[in-house]
């Protein structure tokens, strides 16, 4: 075995070398591929089918410059989102917006980019954007984001489909009073539905229950008012690999079954199947990043734990302590070397949870050594803050063994620009 951590052609140590730490580092071959994967098993397999990616798990200029060269569409939650998607020159036609608190700056922003779809959260945001839309002379592409009542056995904080989520409207909501209410208003266009059933999701039982809910839906407003929707979206949640779920679930374990659902469904009624989206994020990023850190400390407490502390941690890491994630670790310039000590990796933040291991087997670990943190493509950049006065890390893509800096790391000043 070579010493050195070679990570999609790249000599990790190498690059911690000329990028310094702690470093993001993505694969755009594995980004590719993932893409490649989504079109063999969903947009070239099914007509009339979309893939969005879900930025919010990894949005840098170069990344949705990638998903543009890719053909995929951009899934946004944020003005911020938004602005980033426009300067990298994302077809503002290809974007859906969706978020629970859309501020009236974002849905005039969203409407004078000329966003393709807004994904309506509630009734107040509704009147609000039917308002504005009047306002400009123009009528909205929506869909109608709706929470099935199914629970989807992940994590309570990435849980979205259960009746107690802050996200959407519920099925008797859309059917009693939603549904006639946007049908009278004249600047927004209802396109059909949306619904998401939650993240890192290992199983399809939540997506079948909840399209199968879906089409009910649609049956009833089919009877009640001959309502057909142009689209349908499925949104994402398919889970990737990380140490507790050994193996990433493939995009036809969850769309095969729903694309079965929904093409028996308008087979029998005769109407035209609508446009089906899917939305994932951290399914096409997640493992195309590692994160390398430097050891900067070692010891063993007196409860006799073993911890090797580095030079990051809560700040560019917080799913930890935030969902208790859990990660594969190498020792990246120790490859060839026993892994034979239990080891704590605790990161640097002065809180008790900033843990990004706990109990892994690797060799010795000294100050200066490095460890890589697999599968951290996806909500750590996103997420990450200046907890403690740390910088943002910088981060570098590779391709075909080719490094670059895609993103500078953050200097102190930087952290301190905007004070007064």
């Amino acid at each position: 075995m070579e010493k050195n951590l070679i990570f999609h052609g790249s000599d990790v140590p190498a690059l911690a070398e000329k990028y310094g730490t702690p470093l993001y580092v993505m694969s755009i071959d594995d980004i590719r591929q993932r893409c490649a994967e989504i079109r063999v098993s969903f947009t070239d397999k099914y007509e009339n089918t979309v893939a969005a990616f879900a930025c919010k798990a990894f949005q840098t200029l170069e990344m949705i410059r990638l998903i543009k060269e890719e053909g995929l569409s951009l899934d946004i939650v944020s003005g911020g989102e938004l602005y980033a998607a426009l300067k990298a020159g994302f077809d503002p036609a290809h974007i859906g917006f969706h978020g629970n608190a859309k501020t009236p700056r974002e849905l005039r922003e969203a409407l004078d980019a000329g966003v393709g779809t807004i994904i309506v959260d509630n009734f107040s945001e509704l009147e609000l954007l039917n308002r504005l839309a009047l306002e400009r002379g123009i009528c909205q592409g929506i869909l109608l984001r709706v929470t099935p009542g199914v629970d989807s056995h992940t994590h309570l904080y990435i849980a979205t489909g259960n009746l107690d989520s802050k996200f959407g409207f519920s099925v008797p909501e859309i059917k009693k009073t939603v549904f006639e209410q946007v049908r009278e208003m004249k600047g927004v266009d209802l396109k059909g539905f949306h619904y998401h059933v939650g993240s890192q999701l290992t199983e399809n039982n939540s997506h079948i229950m909840a399209t199968g809910i879906m089409l009910d839906l649609l049956a009833n407003l089919k009877v009640r008012f001959g309502y057909v929707p142009r689209e349908l979206n499925c949104g994402g949640g398919f889970g990737i690999r990380y140490a507790d779920y050994p193996e990433r679930s493939a995009v036809s374990t969850f769309m095969d079954p729903v694309m079965d659902m929904i093409n028996s469904f308008y087979r029998e009624s005769g109407d035209p199947r609508p446009t089906v989206i899917i939305e994932p994020g951290r399914w096409i990023v997640g493992e195309a990043g590692i994160t390398v850190y430097e050891v900067s400390s070692v010891k063993t407490n007196a409860a006799g734990r073993h911890y090797a502390g580095v030079n990051g941690g809560l700040s560019d890491n917080p799913r930890t302590a935030l969902y208790d994630a859990k990660y594969e670790v190498a020792a990246a310039d120790k490859m060839d070397q026993p892994w034979d000590t239990l080891t704590t990796i605790a990161g640097k933040c002065c809180e008790s949870g900033d843990i990004i291991a706990y109990d892994v087997m690797l060799p010795k670990m000294e100050i200066g050594d490095l460890l890589a943190v697999y599968s951290t493509g996806a909500y750590n950049y996103s997420m990450a803050g200046n907890y403690n006065r740390l910088p943002r890390p910088a981060v570098v893509m590779i391709e075909n063994g080719e490094d670059h800096l895609s993103v500078r790391r953050e200097t102190y000043e930087d952290m301190i620009e905007r004070e007064l």
